[in-house]
């Protein structure tokens, strides 16, 4: 068993983890349960933790992960996100203020889940 978060790179790690730990402290969600809801979340956008920078973090917290909350029952659950957002930007400021050359646009993530 890896401690460590297996192969999870040291930039998105961070991003998940803060994500998942602000989460769990604002809902009633376990750790393993708002782990989870963050990796689903991220996959249907089309993302995997391992690759997701702050700036496509920013926007699963936007678009995708409020409709999982609502779904397990979490009170709020675009507020909880709103405030879910500082996490990434204070994490990685400089990533989440732009977005590098090879990360994806919103758009192409909305284009992925077919949201667009």
């Amino acid at each position: 068993m890896r401690v460590d978060g297996g192969s999870d790179g040291p930039m998105a790690k961070s991003i998940f983890e803060h994500v998942s730990d602000g989460l769990e402290q604002r809902s009633d969600l376990a750790k393993l349960e708002a782990r989870g809801t963050v990796r689903l979340a991220l996959k249907q956008a089309g993302l995997d933790v391992g690759s997701v920078t702050a700036g496509q973090m920013l926007v699963v917290l936007a678009q995708v992960l409020p409709a999982e909350l609502k779904v397990r029952g979490v009170e709020q659950s675009e507020r909880v996100c709103e405030i879910l957002q500082i996490a990434p930007k204070a994490a990685h400021p400089s990533d989440a203020a732009s977005e590098t050359v090879d990360a994806e646009s919103p758009e192409a993530i909305f284009r992925r889940i077919g949201r667009d």
